[in-house]
C-alpha cells in the first residue's frame, strides 16, 4: 500500500501534540534521535517485558506524533514504552517502536494495526520487532581478555551481560561478541563505542551487527523461502499436539490468521458435543485441535488428520501455511492457508499452524449450526 503523506511540517499538528501533552499529563523525553515514553511509564506495575513483546511501526506520516500514536497502540494494550524515532527539523523519521508488556499483545498489535489508516492514503506497516541484541567488536589488540573487556564496556556502555572473544584464520586481531539486554542498548552501544576507544585508549575498533542479526528496517523474515513438506504429513491429532521436548502451547484459541480457501458446506450441520457450551468452547478452549477431534467424534467421522506445507516467509513478519484436512467420514478434504508468528522453532510454528487450521473449521461449523 502506498503512502502519500506530505512531508511537510505541521504547526497544528504540533500544537495539538502540545495541548495533548498539558490534558493527558503524558511525559516525553528526547535522547539520541528518539523521543521515548515510557520505559517503563509512571504507575507500571509489570514486570519488565522479555524477548518478543516489542512491534515495529513504519509507514508513519512525517508530521504525525504521539497524540496520535500512543493512544492508537495503547487501544491494544497498555504500552511499557513507545519511541518515536525524530530528526533535527522536528519531523519524525517515518518509523517507531512499541513495546508491551506480553508478547501476546505485540502479536495482537500486528494483527490489528497492520495496514491501519492513519490518515487519508496513509496506512501503517505493523510488524514483530527484530531486537537485535549482539554485537560484533573487531581489531581489538591480540592480548585482550574476556573479562577485562567485559569490564571495560560496562564502564563505558549500559545493558553488557555477556562476552565472548572469537580468533582464528580471517580475524585480524581478536573480534568480540557483545550480548547486551536490550536492542535499545544495542544500539547505544553501537553509536558511542568506536568514538570512546578511541579516546580513551586510542584503539579504532569496527563494530557491526553480529551477522544473522543484521536484518534491514523492513524486519523481513529470515525463513527459508523454497516450499517443503513439513513432518509430521499425515498424523492424528492426538498424536501431533505432545511431545516430550516441545515447549506449552498457551491455553485459548491461536491469534493466527487466515480464511478456508474450500469451506464447509453451508446446507449441513455438524452438530458440536453435547457435553459442552457450544459459545463457551469456542472461546475457551485450550485446544482447537481436541475439540475439533471431539466434535469429529460427536458426528461418526473419526480422527482428523494434517497435511501441513510450510509456503513463504512473508514481508510483515508471518510465516505463511497451507493446509489440507482429511476427515474419514467426510468425502472431500477441507483445504486452506494460514497465517502463523515465527516461533521458537520449526515444530512449535507446526503446532500453531495446526491450530488455526482446526480453529477454522470449527468456526465454520459452529456458524452452520447457528444458521441450521
Amino acid at each position: 500500500m502506498e503512502n502519500k503523506c506530505s512531508p511537510v511540517q505541521n504547526i497544528k499538528r504540533e500544537q495539538a501534540l502540545k495541548a495533548w501533552l498539558e490534558t493527558t499529563n503524558t511525559k516525553l523525553t528526547q535522547v539520541n534521535g528518539q523521543r521515548k515514553y515510557g520505559g517503563p511509564p509512571e504507575g507500571w506495575d509489570g514486570p519488565i517485558p522479555g524477548e518478543y513483546c516489542e512491534v515495529f511501526i513504519s509507514h508513519i506520516p512525517r508530521d504525525a506524533y504521539e497524540d496520535l500514536l500512543i493512544p492508537l497502540f495503547s487501544s491494544v494494550g497498555p504500552l511499557w514504552e513507545f519511541r518515536l524515532m525524530m530528526n533535527f527539523s522536528g519531523q519524525n523519521r517515518g518509523f517507531a517502536y512499541a513495546k508491551y508488556g506480553t508478547p501476546a499483545l505485540a502479536t495482537e498489535a500486528v494483527l490489528k494495526l497492520n495496514g491501519y489508516m492513519l490518515e487519508p492514503k496513509c496506512y501503517l506497516c505493523v510488524r514483530r520487532s527484530t531486537e537485535k541484541r549482539h554485537l560484533c567488536i573487531g581489531n581489538l589488540p591480540a592480548a585482550t581478555k574476556q573479562e577485562d573487556l567485559k569490564q571495560v564496556l560496562r564502564r563505558l556502555v549500559e545493558g553488557v551481560e555477556r562476552v565472548s572473544l572469537k580468533t582464528g584464520p580471517g580475524i585480524d586481531g581478536v573480534s568480540a561478541i557483545i550480548a547486551f539486554s536490550s536492542h535499545h542498548t544495542a544500539s547505544m552501544a553501537k553509536k558511542d563505542l568506536v568514538a570512546e576507544f578511541k579516546k580513551r585508549f586510542s584503539l579504532e575498533i569496527s563494530i557491526k551487527w553480529e551477522p544473522g542479526e543484521n536484518l534491514s528496517s523492513s524486519q523481513t523474515c529470515s525463513l527459508p523461502a523454497p516450499k517443503i513438506l513439513l513432518q509430521p504429513c499425515f498424523v492424528p491429532c492426538s498424536q501431533a499436539v505432545s511431545h516430550p521436548s516441545a515447549p506449552p502451547v498457551s491455553p485459548g484459541f491461536c491469534r493466527a490468521v487466515g480464511e478456508p480457501v474450500s469451506p464447509l458446506h453451508s446446507h449441513v450441520c455438524y452438530p458440536l458435543p453435547t457435553s459442552h457450551h457450544p459459545q463457551r468452547h469456542m472461546v475457551c478452549a485450550s485446544s482447537p485441535v481436541m475439540l475439533l477431534r471431539e466434535v469429529c467424534e460427536a458426528n461418526g467421522f473419526g480422527q482428523p488428520f494434517y497435511e501441513l506445507h510450510y509456503s513463504l516467509a512473508r514481508a510483515d513478519g508471518f510465516v505463511k501455511f497451507t493446509y489440507k484436512v482429511l476427515i474419514p467420514g467426510i468425502s472431500s478434504a477441507f483445504r486452506g492457508k494460514v497465517m502463523v508468528l515465527p516461533g521458537p522453532n520449526v515444530r512449535v510454528m507446526l503446532e500453531e499452524a495446526q491450530r488455526a487450521a482446526a480453529q477454522q473449521l470449527l468456526q465454520k461449523m459452529f456458524k452452520n449450526q447457528q444458521v441450521a
